[in-house]
């Protein structure tokens, strides 16, 4: 499953919070992306058709909540940027980031300690 820019953008909120109407997803997504209603609402329908969200009937409304964990979406997306970009190695991503500078002193030494309990555990 595939899920845009855009889609991930109200699928973050419905992680944070759910369920949701359609009329506070367009609310809270409408200020903090300066999105309109139509959008918004047609983001939330693909999301339906892709089985990322599920809509439950609460009297007048929908409720949306979300079907994708979270954690899945992150891992399919990490996969697929290593294998476009680095051909699935972790390493050369690591070499990257270090050759331009964007490791800090913290990201190296939580780089170490996983490296380290990486080897404990082999």
């Amino acid at each position: 499953m595939r899920i845009s820019d855009a889609e991930s953008a109200v699928m973050e909120l419905l992680w944070r919070r759910s369920p949701l109407s359609a009329d506070d997803v367009v609310a809270t997504l409408a200020r903090s992306h300066d999105w309109q209603e139509p959008t918004i609402k047609t983001l939330l329908n693909r999301l339906l058709k892709k089985g990322a969200v599920r809509a439950e009937k609460d009297g007048r409304r929908y409720l949306y909540a979300p079907v994708l964990e979270r954690s899945d979406w992150v891992q399919r997306e990490s996969e697929g940027l290593l294998e476009r970009l680095f051909g699935g190695r972790v390493a050369p991503l690591v070499a990257h980031f270090s050759e331009r500078r964007k490791l800090s002193k913290r990201d190296i030494a939580e780089l170490r300690r996983l490296i380290d309990r990486i080897d404990d555990q082999c």
